[in-house]
């Protein structure tokens, strides 16, 4: 009895064939090498995107860089006492070692019955600065005065709101909206 259960499994032996170490070597090479151009593949793609996220956020950074802010009060001048002429405030920047171009800076009026583009204003270096570098350049440590001149067809009057819009070259758009008061004077402090 012994002897038929040890051919039965002589016999059962014979027919299996097993793996030999060189197939299991060949398979185990052939997963590396797909799983390592799927993750090169997807390490690329990660990279690939992390790069976009970064020229956007430095884009964004750009756009916000060199934008001027109001330092001070914004005035309304009024000479005759009758209607709002000139918008006078200073400007500076909000962003160390950046410059304005003050040439290449436009402004707009508007308010609620007219939109003027690109007005007329003017600018002059504030006493309080010292000139550093070109005169027309806005630059950390300067301050410059800027007047505006409200189109002749904008009739401003008491209680009445406006807003100027300074587009700098590069930067964010500073945005002054202001109402004037009940009785106007020569010179106004806008609120």
């Amino acid at each position: 009895m012994f002897q038929k259960i040890a051919r039965a499994f002589s016999k059962l032996r014979r027919g299996e064939r097993g793996m030999t170490g060189l197939e299991t070597a060949i398979i185990l090479i052939a997963f590396v090498t797909v799983a390592s151009v799927l993750a090169y593949s997807v390490l690329s793609a990660g990279i690939f995107s992390a790069e976009r996220g970064k020229s956007t956020v430095y884009q964004g950074l750009e756009s916000t860089q060199a934008t001027m802010e109001v330092e001070g009060s914004v005035l309304g001048l009024s000479p005759n006492q009758s209607k709002l002429e000139q918008v006078q405030f200073t400007v500076g920047l909000s962003i160390q070692d950046e410059q304005v171009d003050m040439d290449a800076v436009v402004i707009n009026y508007y308010d609620e019955e007219v939109h003027s583009e690109n007005v007329t204003w003017s600018y002059e270096l504030s006493s309080q600065s010292t000139e550093r570098g070109s005169t027309n350049m806005l630059e950390d440590d300067e301050l410059m005065v800027v007047t505006v001149t409200i189109p002749a067809t904008a009739t401003r009057e008491a209680y009445e709101t406006f807003t100027l819009q300074v587009i700098p070259p590069t930067g964010a758009t500073l945005t002054i909206q202001r109402t004037l008061p009940g009785a106007l004077d020569k010179v106004m402090d806008l609120q």
